[in-house]
């Protein structure tokens, strides 16, 4: 007998504010929601499944200490942000850290990544290969987006003809700075560097340059399905990277979408088969003569970005939740 689809499946962490935002609103509509950390593998997570013997697709059941689903029963997939499979297993010594990580991101993870028929908000291998900066410049680009010249090297000659010729210029991480053994975090912010800045650590890993956008604000846009959110964010001090400052200073103001640019979002998503994203642009004047005219670069993509603070967040959720049931929830 056929099972029905009704249950959303919310992958991500349990401290994860913001996918209880989309619970939330998943609620309201008394759908059927279920919430796993894949890093709970074992007591916290079991599971099975299996296929062949007249079986095409993977049937089985994931079990919490709160749910016990079938897993043909799950119709869409919210994928957010969940615990990272080497935490499950940070006692074990190295070697058999690593394998029991491995393991458990290619089975369990292949599974919840090959759900039958499941709407996924993002498909993890989307968010994969979405997340790499030079993919989202190239992509934004093709869907005639505009984008910020831009140079990825390791060799110092060419980075300082690049700083010299296309001055100002800056420089930004592909995925900012990593943890520190105490956990604290960490970040590496956009900086404006010269040609007298850079040396032969320049040669040891991959730089990302970019002639600087002589802008006056920054605009975050998030796009869930169809719908479109964007604010203007302006910094009290004007800072080159507005994610640095105080973000209770920040300004954040309602901005009208270009229709050009909302085509070109739509199209930037399916080119990754994506469901979601967060824009970030950078704002420049056009005409001096007319403040109001306002080009439009694009800066990056986050595939799974935050949306949480946003002065739209409680719409947003709602959004991903009309996005979650479309079509197949009743």
């Amino acid at each position: 007998m056929a099972i029905s689809s009704n249950v959303i499946l919310v992958i991500t962490s349990p401290e994860d504010v913001t996918a209880n935002r989309v619970i939330e609103a998943l609620n309201e509509r008394q759908a059927r929601v279920a919430r796993v950390d894949p890093a709970d593998i074992g007591s916290g997570l079991m599971f099975g499944a299996c296929m062949g013997d007249g079986r095409t697709q993977w049937e089985g059941r994931l079990r919490t200490p709160s749910r016990d689903i079938a897993m043909g029963e799950i119709g869409a997939v919210y994928y957010r942000r969940p615990t990272p499979y080497a935490a499950r297993f940070s006692h074990l010594p190295r070697q058999a850290r690593d394998f029991a990580a491995t393991e458990a991101r290619h089975g369990l993870g292949g599974i919840l990544n090959s759900l039958h028929n499941a709407t996924y908000v993002n498909h993890p291998v989307s968010v994969t290969r979405a997340d790499y900066k030079p993919a989202q410049l190239r992509m934004a680009a093709q869907k005639g987006l505009s984008t910020p010249v831009t140079l990825i090297t390791n060799d110092l000659a060419q980075a300082r003809k690049f700083a010299t010729e296309y001055s100002p210029v800056i420089y930004k991480s592909f995925r900012g700075a990593p943890s520190p053994a105490e956990g604290n975090t960490a970040a590496i912010w956009t900086q404006r560097i010269g040609a007298e800045d850079l040396d032969d650590s320049v040669s040891l890993t991959a730089h990302m340059f970019q002639r600087e956008v002589n802008k006056t604000a920054d605009a975050r846009v998030t796009v869930v399905g169809r719908s479109v959110f964007a604010s203007r964010i302006t910094t009290p001090d004007g800072a080159l990277d507005w994610r640095r400052g105080n973000w209770d200073e920040l300004v954040h103001e309602p901005i009208a979408v270009p229709e050009t640019v909302t085509r070109a979002l739509h199209a930037y998503l399916d080119g990754f088969e994506l469901a979601f994203g967060c824009f970030d642009f950078a704002l420049e004047p056009v005409d001096t003569h007319d403040p109001a005219s306002e080009g439009w670069t694009f800066i990056e993509c986050n595939p799974n970005g935050q949306w949480g603070w946003l002065p739209d967040s409680d719409a947003i959720a709602h959004a991903f939740a009309d996005v979650l049931t479309e079509g197949w929830w009743r």
